[in-house]
């Protein structure tokens, strides 16, 4: 990426956001009408989607920031809801999703079940941003992001076992097991870990920028060697995400913060992901318009069906589940969960990054494209119309995450 597309995309970025907030339109869907537009106009921006750029780059700041808003005491208390729809949701949404394209269009298992691995992770950034211009109930904007982390990391590990096997790697339920509890323990592990290290490190400074450093290394560093060893990378990011927003902030064992650096640590990754943000759906918006022709196929509409249908068949019965205890979800939440289950950057990254061994990556990768295109133009504009239709604004109650 040279220097005269990384300066245009924040003029882009600025210019967006400011229209964006203005018209009362979601920014992500302005980002991604600015990418059509700009390569309409001659493909002023000549970006390559990548799945490095996307994955290794873009991706570890919009998890890391993520996890470093959400505080423990809210994310623990609806934790059972959240592992639930997270991972055996994902299970159950790739299943349903697999099954389709493998019946209905005629794709391998394989590549069925890598598309309906990585298409069942949600992205709510657009919704989330919506939430806090509307002031939407503290417990339903904690459910719909914490689910979505969770999720990612799940989606990750599945497409990441599927992918060995398509290397060659034994389908043995034993060897599966293992590669399971490796990625998801050992990145897990790995994320605590360089995240206590960096926080051991600031406790000895009240330096906000060496601190701003810290928290860098933390996030990319600990995404980056679980990746290295096999481990889930995503799973890494997040977990450094959580400890330094809730250790760090405590300063449990000399591992903390300084006050002084806490809200220059905020804004810097608030700007961070910003920025990916950014980068993320303009590239969307710039491939779809390359794209149009080969988006409008039936397998691409099948998709867009599957997944809708697949989300509905995962979020009603699991919620259901909960009736009649504390952790009981509002029905009006579940229809917002099922709506807003949006589709963004961890599922393009890893479209671009199927396999070439699998005879539909061609196929995936359009399909994939068509979904999020669907997500952030049909569902994302119209949330704000559903959170007002399900009157669930909030009463005054402050904000569950920061709280």
């Amino acid at each position: 990426m040279s220097a005269s597309q990384i300066g245009l995309i924040l003029i882009i970025a600025c210019v967006v956001a400011i229209v964006s907030r203005r018209l009362r339109l979601p920014y992500s869907v302005g980002l991604v009408a600015a990418g059509v537009s700009l390569a309409a106009l001659g493909g002023a921006l000549n970006l390559v989607v990548s799945p490095d750029l996307i994955y290794t780059v873009l991706l570890p700041p919009l998890i890391f920031e993520a996890a470093l808003q959400l505080k423990w005491r809210p994310f623990r208390s609806d934790l059972p809801v959240t592992l639930l729809l997270a991972f055996p949701g994902v299970v159950l949404t790739a299943a349903i999703i697999a099954a389709g394209m493998h019946f209905i269009v005629g794709w391998g298992w394989l590549g069925a079940a890598l598309f309906g691995a990585l298409i069942a992770a949600t992205d709510p950034v657009s919704v989330v941003a919506a939430f806090k211009d509307l002031r939407v109930e503290p417990r339903l904007s904690l459910l719909v992001e914490s689910e979505s982390l969770l999720n990612d990391g799940a989606a990750a590990v599945a497409f990441g076992v599927l992918v060995s096997v398509a290397h060659g790697a034994p389908i043995a339920p034993t060897h599966i097991a293992g590669a399971l509890g490796w990625m998801v323990v050992g990145g897990v592990g790995v994320g605590l870990l360089v995240a206590l290290a960096a926080l051991l490190v600031a406790g000895r400074t009240e330096d906000h920028l060496v601190e701003i450093t810290l928290t860098t290394i933390a996030a990319y560093g600990s995404f980056w060697i679980a990746e290295h060893f096999h481990m889930s990378g995503v799973l890494a990011a997040l977990a450094a995400g959580l400890v330094v927003g809730n250790v760090g902030w405590s300063g449990w064992m000399g591992c903390s913060i300084s006050n002084a650096g806490r809200e220059h640590l905020v804004s810097f990754w608030e700007y961070a992901a910003f920025l990916s943000n950014s980068v993320v759906f303009i590239l969307i918006g710039v491939h779809e318009a390359n794209q149009a022709s080969r988006l409008v196929t039936p397998a691409a509409a099948l998709a867009i069906g599957l997944v809708l249908a697949a989300r509905m068949a995962t979020v009603y019965p699991l919620c259901a589940s909960f009736l009649g205890s504390r952790l009981k979800v509002d029905l009006r939440h579940q229809h917002v969960l099922v709506w807003g289950g949006l589709r963004g950057a961890l599922a393009l990254a890893l479209a671009l990054a199927v396999p070439d061994e699998v005879p539909e990556k061609g196929a995936i990768i359009v399909a994939a494209f068509a979904v999020v295109a669907f997500s952030i133009f049909a569902q994302g504009l119209t949330m704000p119309w559903l959170i007002n239709i399900l009157g669930l604004k909030s009463n005054g109650v402050g904000d569950v995450k920061r709280g």
